[in-house]
Formats: structure tokens, sequence, C-alpha cells
């Protein structure tokens, strides 16, 4: 589907307040995203950064990686001036705070699609470093990006109510049979000639986990 002028309009903004620092690293004002994201009091926007920054934690990021805050000079009148306290943010502190936003604003749907547009960008730049790796060099980087996105996914489904052990695996399985036409975990261990006790991304390729990576209910290490 093609996209509407006012999606356009939308990625245009977000793009012409990305700001970069003297090192070149790009980074977002959160005083500035916060108008385009149709929060014209910053006292309402607050709660959402914050809430951002408890999802940016419990993913297992540093926060200050991603959310540093600072205080910049803005005009009262009269040529005036007096410090308030700002947020320069990464990508993925705006992914964060767009997927904590209002969701009945259509702009917060359009800010999804351009941060997430942003990251894959990134991962293509990225492309050929990866693609010069070694087979087992490329398991074990998608393995690592595997655990961190487990972390946030077991920290989302708790929020969600998947509380006990035993709806966590149940929620995870109903993800591999996504990915493979029906298979849980238990049909994969048998399918693999697997133990019990082996996990099933330990006997994948790099191909195989980086399906796995973006599957719904990635990754099933807990699941026996």
């Amino acid at each position: 589907m093609a996209d509407t002028p006012s999606t356009n309009t939308h990625h245009e903004s977000f793009e012409g307040i990305r700001r970069e620092d003297e090192y070149g690293n790009e980074f977002w004002s959160a005083r500035e995203l916060a108008p385009l994201l149709e929060y014209p009091q910053w006292r309402n926007f607050v709660p959402v950064i914050d809430k951002a920054r408890h999802a940016c934690e419990r993913s297992g990021n540093d926060v200050a990686d991603h959310f540093a805050d600072v205080r910049k000079l803005v005009g009262i009148g009269s040529g005036a001036q007096r410090e308030v306290p700002d947020v320069h943010l990464s990508r993925y502190a705006c992914y964060l705070i767009v997927q904590n936003g209002d969701p009945t604003k259509p702009v917060i749907a359009n800010g999804q699609t351009y941060f997430a547009i942003q990251t894959r960008r990134q991962e293509l730049e990225d492309s050929e470093q990866f693609t010069s790796l070694s087979e087992d060099e490329k398991r074990l980087a998608i393995r690592k990006e595997l655990i961190a996105h487990n972390k946030y996914l077991a920290a989302a489904a708790q929020d969600a109510g998947v509380e006990t052990p035993l709806d966590y695996a149940i929620f995870q399985d109903h993800g591999y049979k996504g990915l493979y036409g029906g298979l849980g975990a238990k049909d994969l261990h048998a399918r693999k000639g697997l133990k019990k006790s082996h996990k099933i991304l330990d006997y994948m390729g790099s191909t195989e986990l980086a399906a796995n990576l973006n599957r719904p209910g990635f990754t099933g290490d807990s699941i026996s």
C-alpha cells in the first residue's frame, strides 16, 4: 500500500527534527518530538518518556545510552530566556516512545512506521559487515540479539498479564506455530532429533535463527 500524503508528511517531519552531535551520532530532542506527536503540553509527554525509559530498562539496555537528560534555553518573550529540561533521544528511545504513546493518534502509528524503517535502514547499512562473518560468528551475533529481545519480550508479556512460566511457555509456543506452519516446540524437538534438555535455538543455523528473531513469541529456550 502506498504511503498517504499525511504519512509522508509525518515521516518528513520526523526526519526534519533529527539532529547530530559533534561526533556524528544522531538524536532527537524530546522537546521537539512532543508537539510532533501531538503532545503540546510537556507535562503530558513526560509520563510517556518515563514509560519508554522503563521499557528500555526492562529490555536489558542501558537507559543512559538512549535517554540523555539535558537542559536547553527557550525564549519567554522580550528577548528573555530560561532553562527547561529536555531529553536527547536515540532512535531506539523514539521507537519506545511511540510504542507507549496514545494509540488513538494517527501520528503515533506513523511514528512507529518511521522509526521501524529507520531501524531497517541501519540494519541494511550493517549488512555488508555481517555478511563477511563466518557462519559461527553469524550464529553468535544473532543469538546475542535474541537474548536481548527475549528480555524485552518477557517484560512486555508480563505487563500484558502473562505471569506464570506455563503461560509464558504457551505464549512462546504460539510463536513457533506461527513460524513453522503449526509445529510447536515439542514438534521441533522431534523433527530435529533433540533431547528434552536441548535448547532448540542452539541447533539452528544463522538463517533459521534470523527468522526466529522476527517471529512472535521468540525465543523458545524456556520451553522444555
